[in-house]
């Protein structure tokens, strides 16, 4: 039940005024107004046209503009007035509650945790300890502190065994009409899109249309689009228009540009008031000590320190990632999010709500593989402040939707279904094969798109893959490419016989090119 478009529009104008109205843009507007009114253009007779002209010329428009942009792209598509808040969450009532259970799981794993090595969740750390990781701050790797009694309090294929669980009760013992024939891992009756759908949503990246991370393109020599399109995206730049942006680097960004689009497209701009912040939640950082720290720690050591291309930025990954984790303002995703803040209760307050607090203060459980969804962006901003607003925006947009159980299109449970559906129709022999063997494919590319394939492409292609995912304002081509993946490897894939080989097979994605393997795919699989 829809409500009527015109209300749903006046609703939208509504809901976003509403988010607008406490924020520092509207401060800054109003301040500006004020300014204006000692101009000699601005008339007493026309105030009104003469103000709404000068915040035009002046670029204050645009800023709002950007800034009205991006509220429609975070929020969902609009809910019935009437609905409540936990369908704007998530409509479907079993996915809640999959969701709510796997949370007092990972609650249950972290409280263990600290009885097990007797640490508090939180504590302030003393002056001296203070002084000293103020003085290491930009050095933290160099601290080799003894972390083997932590563990990550779970990893994407506990996440997967989760979700191949999940059923839809309505269905009872698998009747479900025109679901019969899956015969993947995922067992929800969920609708994804099929080839010629994607086609069309993907249109940008057809054969016909010039592309950065194809070289040899017949239609274009590579060159040419190449000069043509810096000097567009030069354009896009110079105009500071968030939504012209999000349509240009669907082409994929040049190199030397990417930053600032990116940073465009996700409305940051880095002013006085976010630098303060981030110090603000660099003291809090510096003052208190988390038991998440420490898993924190051992991640960016598990994952990132070992890796080729990230190893460098170990220490900008501890301290975007220690900022995050006291980052209060992240608590606002949960709001569209199946996900749900863990409470934590003051010492000998158990259950009373007045002494709960949020643990870690953003939310958010740090899992196995959770630095890897910073790394990437160390490449693109070397500003600590920028890179930490960059990485939360991208975090708050998309990544969140890759590890809570939802069925939003760009869910990590729709995306196995997309990526399961989408292989079993158009390579459905390799697809038996496979799961004939005990390989169900979506064992293997699980933790790819859990990463946004993070760890696994080399980084050039990984940046032209995050290009596509802020182009489209959707995470549904992780599935495609995990697909596209297994079509190119798939002679390959037929000859073996067990679980490992096939995981062998697909271990070493590094040369892969992300851009052509998408285009066969896509457009040139017969359907």
């Amino acid at each position: 039940a829809m409500a009527e478009p015109e209300s749903g529009l006046s609703l939208t104008i509504a809901r976003v005024v509403q988010r607008l109205q406490g924020s520092s843009l509207h401060s800054q507007l109003e301040r500006q107004a004020r300014v204006s009114l000692h101009k000699p253009e601005i008339k007493l007779e026309s105030l009104k046209e003469d103000i709404k002209d000068f915040l035009k010329t002046s670029g204050w428009e645009k800023k709002l503009q950007n800034a009205v942009y991006s509220e429609l792209n975070v929020f969902p598509s609009l809910c019935h007035p009437a609905a409540p808040p936990e369908h704007i969450k998530e409509p479907l009532a079993y996915m809640r509650k999959a969701q709510g259970s796997w949370e007092k799981r990972i609650l249950k794993s972290l409280n263990s945790m600290c009885t097990e090595l007797s640490i508090p969740l939180a504590q302030k750390r003393p002056a001296s300890e203070q002084k000293e990781l103020l003085n290491k701050w930009n050095e933290m790797g160099t601290d080799e502190p003894d972390l083997s009694l932590f563990r990550p309090v779970y990893a994407p294929k506990d996440f997967l065994e989760v979700l191949m669980n999940l059923r839809n009760p309505n269905y009872e013992n698998g009747e479900q009409p025109s679901f019969r024939n899956h015969l993947g891992l995922i067992q929800v009756p969920l609708k994804v899109k099929d080839i010629s759908e994607l086609k069309e949503d993907f249109s940008e990246l057809g054969l016909n249309i010039g592309q950065l991370g194809i070289d040899d393109s017949a239609q274009v020599p590579p060159e040419f689009f190449e000069n043509e399109h810096v000097r567009v995206g030069q354009k896009v730049l110079a105009e500071q228009d968030s939504a012209a942006a999000q349509q240009y680097v669907r082409q994929g960004c040049p190199t030397a540009l990417r930053a600032d689009l990116w940073a465009l497209i996700l409305n940051i701009s880095n002013q006085p008031e976010d630098i303060l912040y981030y110090e603000q939640l660099k003291s809090n950082v510096i003052q208190h000590n988390l038991l998440v720290d420490s898993l924190i720690y051992k991640d960016v050591k598990l994952t990132a320190s070992n890796d080729d291309y990230y190893f460098v930025f170990e220490d900008y990954l501890y301290q975007v990632l220690l900022c995050f984790s006291r980052d209060t303002s992240v608590l606002e995703h949960f709001t569209y999010s199946s996900a749900t803040p863990p409470k934590s209760y003051i010492q000998g307050k158990l259950g009373m709500e007045e002494y709960a607090v949020f643990y870690p203060p953003n939310g958010v459980i740090p899992f196995h593989g959770f630095s890897m969804y910073v790394a990437p962006l160390c490449f693109l901003y070397h500003e600590p402040s920028k890179l930490y607003q960059i990485f939360r925006e991208m975090y708050v947009r998309f990544f969140f939707r890759l590890h809570s159980i939802s069925s939003h299109p760009s869910g990590i449970v729709s995306l196995c279904l997309l990526f399961e559906t989408l292989l079993q129709t158009h390579l459905p022999q390799l697809f038996y094969h496979l799961r004939e063997i005990g390989a169900q494919p979506l064992r293997i590319s699980f933790k790819w798109m859990v990463r946004a394939f993070s760890g696994y492409l080399a980084t050039d292609q990984l940046l032209l893959l995050w290009d596509r995912i802020l182009g489209y304002n959707s995470l549904e081509i992780l599935a495609v490419l995990a697909a596209a993946v297994f079509a190119f490897r798939a002679v390959n894939l037929m000859e073996v016989t067990s679980l490992a080989a096939a995981e062998a097979v697909l271990a070493d994605l590094s040369t892969l090119k992300v851009m052509p393997l998408l285009q066969i795919f896509l457009f040139a699989t017969v359907t």
